[in-house]
């Protein structure tokens, strides 16, 4: 399970969705952590909000996807490896 290896802070993500009652939520990946997109969502589902994952380019926080109609973005970029 590569998000192992990384602190994505998947409960801290999951709180701010619910704090903020986004009903929309995107979610940026790097191309490294697109094949455990599932996984991700699963951790989110709690939430209540629809999550949907941005299958273009992640090349860091300038690199924002144009899209209307979502409450919130969460990217995820230059992660720490922790193994």
């Amino acid at each position: 399970m590569v998000t192992q290896d990384y602190e994505l802070e998947l409960e801290k993500v999951a709180s701010a969705i619910k704090k903020s009652k986004s009903r929309y939520v995107l979610i940026q990946l790097p191309d490294g952590l697109k094949p455990n997109a599932t996984e991700i969502a699963e951790s989110l589902k709690n939430t209540g909000a629809k999550i949907y994952f941005w299958a273009g380019s992640c090349f860091g926080f300038c690199d924002i996807p144009n899209v209307k109609n979502i409450d919130m973005l969460v990217q995820f970029g230059h992660n720490k490896f922790i193994r």
